[in-house]
């Protein structure tokens, strides 16, 4: 039996499918359906090189690897690779083969540094120092039962303050933007972050599949988003929240709190029951409003450098 590595082809529904399996039984507690895989090679920024590729053998798909450069951060020459094998395709030389693809693929495009997210389980991270990987900072993915679990009651809202949802953005979603590129700079990371291009962010989050706009929580006051909590679903009974933060200007309010727990109420009414999300394991105040919600940690994922060249 031979492994191949090649380049997922998105007009193709059973890579897009193959993908994503793959993807969910890595990472369970990650929200990915085949139009999202899809959707995200399509619609990717040029100067990001994104670039997926597949492991397969005997017409199986057992390997995945999301590869690109950080097109948004003001450093040049970050790379990402990402590598995901299926748990039931172990030790077959996929993992190996897709790395080397990927770093061939980057030093053609510059990338002088690259991070790589690694399951935080000994043969992962073994895998990992052997390609040259150091180990940085963690980030823990947190699970909420929507179904069983008790959420806390909502709250009076503020004087001068309301709720919206994404949708009552959706003719205007620049404050949004504004807000998302204010917390994102915020967000401790290895890689700095500058959103700056409107139209990429339209592409890459506003209109991305998962993205569930009535169900993202907005706190506004006097006109303005002070908060939101960014709410993704995949069509079935999975919601998660990929960004819940406050504008520098409103913090200390409570604002972040209050947005999430309105979306987290909706999304239970909406018949989902389960809620995801994930947060750097230095983020302390996040991990707190998250622990308050009675969200618990479900597994940590290890970022690993090397330097190439």
């Amino acid at each position: 039996m031979t492994v191949i590595v090649r380049d997922l082809r998105p007009d193709v529904r059973a890579d897009a499918e193959g993908f994503a399996h793959v993807r969910r039984l890595a990472l369970p507690f990650f929200l990915v359906t085949p139009d999202s895989i899809a959707y995200d090679l399509t619609h990717a920024h040029p100067d990001g090189h994104y670039r997926p590729f597949v492991a397969e053998e005997d017409g199986e798909i057992i390997g995945t690897a999301q590869v690109g450069i950080v097109h948004d951060s003001p450093e040049p020459g970050m790379g990402y690779v990402n590598v995901y094998t299926h748990p039931g395709r172990t030790r077959r030389g996929a993992g190996s083969l897709l790395v080397r693809a990927a770093e061939e693929h980057l030093a053609e495009h510059g990338a002088k540094k690259l991070f790589a997210w690694v399951l935080d389980e000994p043969g992962s991270r073994v895998f990992a120092e052997r390609h040259g990987y150091r180990a940085s900072r963690s980030a823990h993915f947190l699970r909420l039962d929507l179904a069983h679990g008790t959420l806390p009651p909502l709250a009076e809202l503020p004087p001068g303050v309301e709720l919206r949802t994404g949708a009552d953005f959706a003719d205007d979603p620049r404050p949004l933007f504004e807000l998302d590129a204010e917390t994102m700079s915020d967000e401790p990371s290895d890689i700095a972050y500058e959103f700056t291009d409107y139209e990429a962010w339209l592409e890459e989050t506003w209109h991305h599949p998962l993205i569930s706009r009535e169900l993202t929580s907005v706190a506004v006051v006097e006109g303005r988003p002070a908060a939101f909590s960014v709410a993704r679903t995949d069509g079935g009974t999975r919601y998660g929240t990929v960004m819940t933060g406050t504008a520098r200007a409103f913090r200390g309010r409570g604002l972040a709190k209050l947005a999430k727990n309105d979306s987290l109420h909706r999304a239970r009414a909406a018949g989902f029951t389960e809620a995801f999300t994930g947060n750097d394991t230095g983020n302390g105040p996040m991990l707190a409003i998250n622990k308050w919600f009675g969200y618990e940690v479900c597994a940590t994922e290890v970022r690993h450098v090397r330097e190439l060249g």
